[in-house]
């Protein structure tokens, strides 16, 4: 049973009506104030050519509007800062919503979690942006108290897909008294409106009568009272509403609105800043997310230089005998392949990221190029810091080709495949929306690669099917790996098997070439080439999939819709039920309004 209520400002012309939706999970950045928010949110939505004055004013109205001026410096948190309360949280999405003056805006359980008197202050809010802002407001409620409930105007009460009733809210009482289920008067009249027609757990009580845990037969004057269940309190429910007043009144209304000619509705964009507006404003926010959030890249910097130390110290000064060559293609795999896969661990920030992109992108506060063009340019200074650093430790204590070039490359080699790692995993959250699960599809990918990149199994000896071609030719570890053997290896000698013997010399060339496996046909730089397109078609391969899903989710949502209308007609409690009450010449129909309206008439 769904509760829909309505809330009804003052009588206006929508002129450029705007919709805005508030879910009822709260979706935010946790690193961010609550101030910080709003003006994000405002940046990203008001037109671009509103002065800073013009913003910030609109910004702390809306926070004095919904009384967040007592946090409005607080961080709302996350796993590792304590932030904001539930009640605030909810306040800060409802006020991201207002801040483009919605004259329709519809909310989801917007008391969920919440204790009863942040409940009653967030729907006292949403009376006065009501009354005050001229603006209609719909939300559904989850368990109202009575003063939560006096604060409506109009209730719509839905039960298996039917209307009960939709009228003012003060009228619900007199419409159950006249269909024969009045409610007790020291009663909730929210909580005896869903007790009457939620049948959802008829079979449960049946069972325990069955059982005779509980008794629906009970003695009133001496003569056996027989109390209906909820599934037969809401079909009398639904043939009274069907001839009442209420709904010839709200038929009426329908018309009445339906034939007025000069209200006009037409549906916001959603955002009214410029691309490059919307730009800025999102790499400003993400680098102060992601600066802020020690688990986004800090953490995996400093397990990176601690990795580094580690490989470094572990092949320190490889030399150039006989034995370094393999010493040299195992420190070189262990980056390339190991170094890279730790970029792994930025995958449940890019969860966080998924669901507040996803959020934002419904209301359309940005395009989906905008969001992956901001994200990789807010984190590539991240990986600058992370590549260059690693970069410098291992090839210093390694002692890798000599010369600044040869490091420069070394770092971009390596910067390349931290970024494609990262853009991998940006995809994996895209399809698989869940920690546990993205974490194990992207340790997989990310091993497939690892297993065909040539390390483990030289490229001449992989299967020719599948594993040669395509997938070493699409894999960019094995592309990242022969570049970094070039650039090691190639203007290098290296001792024979015979120690000292200087006609046995072997150059980086062979050794890349019959040692290693990897051909020396095309340069180091040609393998950074096609690392860097790869990279590219990563991003590419993002953009097309967020935007196949934007078109194939309200067809599969659709699809959804009709296979739970058609299970929930197999329901008991959806079907045509027996008349409200069945005729038993050994039972009595007890009054609802009995025991002196102490207790709830039902069980």
């Amino acid at each position: 049973m769904n509760g829909n209520i309505l809330l009804n400002g003052k009588k206006r012309r929508l002129d450029h009506g705007v919709f805005s939706y508030v879910t009822q999970e709260d979706v935010l950045m946790g690193t961010l104030t609550v101030k910080e928010t709003i003006q994000y949110s405002a940046q990203l939505r008001l037109p671009s050519n509103m002065t800073k004055q013009e913003l910030n004013k609109i910004v702390d109205n809306v926070i004095s509007e919904m009384g967040l001026e007592d946090c409005a410096e607080n961080l709302i948190g996350n796993w590792h800062l304590r932030g904001i309360s539930g009640g605030e949280k909810k306040r800060l999405s409802i006020a991201l919503e207002i801040i483009t003056k919605p004259q329709l805006l519809f909310l989801d359980e917007p008391t969920s979690g919440l204790d009863s008197a942040s409940a009653y202050f967030v729907v006292q809010i949403l009376k006065n942006i009501a009354l005050c802002g001229g603006r209609t407001i719909i939300c559904s409620i989850h368990q109202p108290s009575s003063e939560v409930f006096a604060l409506f105007d109009d209730l719509f009460l839905l039960s298996s897909g039917e209307m009960l009733y939709f009228g003012e809210a003060k009228m619900a009482v007199e419409f159950y008294a006249d269909s024969g289920f009045p409610c007790p008067t020291r009663r909730n009249p929210a909580d005896h409106f869903l007790r009457c027609i939620n049948s959802d757990f008829d079979d449960v009580t049946a069972a325990l009568i069955g059982s005779q845990r509980i008794n629906d037969i009970k003695e009133s004057s001496g003569s056996l009272v027989y109390l209906p269940t909820a599934a037969e309190c809401r079909v009398r429910l639904i043939q009274k509403y069907k001839c009442s007043k209420h709904r010839l009144r709200a038929k009426a209304r329908v018309l009445e609105l339906a034939n007025i000619k000069d209200v006009v509705i037409k549906e916001s964009g959603g955002s009214q800043a410029t691309w490059l507006k919307q730009l800025c404003t999102l790499i400003k926010r993400s680098l102060k997310n992601m600066s802020r959030d020690f688990g986004y890249y800090w953490l995996r910097i400093i397990v990176y230089i601690i990795l580094s130390i580690c490989v470094g110290t572990v092949f320190y000064d490889v030399g150039t005998g006989h034995n370094a060559i393999l010493a040299r293609g195992a420190c070189a795999g262990f980056i390339s392949g190991f170094m890279t896969f730790m970029s792994i661990g930025g995958f449940p920030s890019f969860i966080e990221e998924m669901k507040i992109f996803s959020k934002e992108r419904k209301s359309g506060h940005y395009g989906v190029g905008v969001f992956i063009l901001s994200n990789f340019i807010s984190s590539f200074p991240f990986l600058v810091v992370m590549s260059l650093c690693s970069a410098a430790i291992t090839y210093n204590l390694v002692k890798f080709h000599p010369g600044f070039f040869h490091f420069l490359y070394a770092a971009i080699d390596l910067l390349s495949s931290i970024a494609v790692v990262e853009s991998c995993m940006m995809l994996v959250a895209c399809f698989v929306p869940n920690f546990t699960l993205g974490l194990v599809i992207g340790a997989g990918l990310l091993g497939t690669m690892m297993a065909s990149a040539g390390f483990f199994r030289l490229i001449p000896d992989l299967p020719t099917v599948f594993w040669k071609y395509p997938v070493s030719y699409v894999n960019y570890m094995s592309w990242g790996l022969q570049g970094a053997y070039k650039n090691d290896l190639i203007g290098l000698e290296f001792e024979g098997i015979i120690p000292g013997d200087q006609t046995m010399k072997l150059k980086g060339e062979v050794i890349i070439s019959s040692v290693l496996g990897f051909s020396v046909k095309h340069s180091k730089w040609w393998d950074l080439g096609v690392v860097i397109a790869i990279l590219i078609s990563y991003r590419l391969l993002f953009y097309i999939v967020l935007k196949l899903k934007e078109r194939a989710l309200p067809v599969l949502h659709t699809f959804y819709t009709k296979k739970t209308l058609q299970h929930l007609s197999k329901r008991p409690s959806f079907r045509k039920t027996p008349p409200p009450f069945p005729s038993k010449r050994h039972y009595n129909v007890h009054s609802l309004s009995s025991q002196e309206g102490l207790n709830s008439p039902l069980h």
